[in-house]
């Protein structure tokens, strides 16, 4: 379902995929991006190429984005990182009332400080509204927010590689695994989650290392006994696939296939 930002209860869920993509330019789909709102927090899982102008068709203005988190560095996860923190500046800084923060795995203050060092002041916002949180790499990790809970977990991708779990006030969940291999920390962390967005980067028969496939991506739900599962960060080779049928080799639960502006109804 296709859709425009709406009105939730405090403690509700809402789940946007504005990016099902890849790094391949795409007039369908755009590069890895996923928004989540619960309470006063609007939540953006990586920043790849298209995701503002995807924000926009969703009537959410980037200045009311609290949180960025990102699942690894690579360009496609992180790639408008650099002109959303520009256009926060724009035109003198003080459009954004609301702090923002940027969370990551292990690396992730470097990875900024390295921006800093190309971009320098025009992407520095000021300190009392900019934080950075490191998630740890080694093992699962859980922060406390007030509208919501994260827990991550590494992936098997880069050595920064986390998946985030969601957790709104109400109870409801959302995974999102990010760029990974198969992985026993992801089914752990997806436990009986009530959504688990699992990227499927490319046909089964087309398996490539570090990236998951339609059945090993339904391996985990079925595993993990998600009440759904959410197929993402389809390359080109997807497209004339059958990625349902592939999952269903192991996942027999509730499925959706991504698509830019889809909307998760519970």
């Amino acid at each position: 379902m296709k859709g425009r930002s709406m009105k939730l209860a405090t403690d509700d869920l809402s789940v946007v995929v504005l990016g099902s993509g890849t790094c391949v330019p795409s007039l369908r789909r755009s590069a890895c991006s996923v928004f989540m709102e619960t309470g006063d927090a609007k939540l953006l899982f990586d920043i790849g190429p298209g995701t503002m102008r995807r924000l926009l068709e969703i009537d959410v203005e980037i200045f009311d984005v609290t949180h960025i988190f990102l699942s690894h560095f690579h360009p496609d996860h992180t790639g408008e990182l650099v002109p959303f923190l520009f256009a926060n500046k724009y035109p003198d800084g003080s459009r954004r009332s609301t702090p923002l923060v940027l969370a990551g795995g292990r690396g992730i203050q470097a990875f900024f400080d390295g921006l800093l060092n190309v971009y320098g002041h025009w992407i520095a916002l000021p300190p009392d509204g900019f934080r950075i949180i490191e998630f740890d790499t080694d093992g699962p990790d859980v922060r406390s927010f007030e509208a919501f809970r994260v827990d991550t977990a590494p992936t098997e991708h880069n050595p920064e590689s986390v998946a985030f779990r969601i957790t709104a006030a109400g109870g409801r969940s959302a995974v999102y695994s990010g760029d990974t291999d198969y992985s026993d920390a992801l089914i752990r962390l997806a436990h009986e989650a009530d959504l688990l967005i699992c990227e499927a980067a490319v046909p089964d028969a087309m398996k490539i290392v570090k990236h998951l496939t339609p059945a090993l991506a339904g391996e985990i739900a079925r595993r993990a006994e998600v009440k759904r599962l959410m197929l993402t960060h389809f390359y080109p080779p997807c497209e004339g696939a059958d990625i349902r049928g592939e999952c269903r080799k192991s996942f027999s639960g509730p499925l959706l296939l991504a698509e830019d502006l889809m909307r998760v109804d519970w």
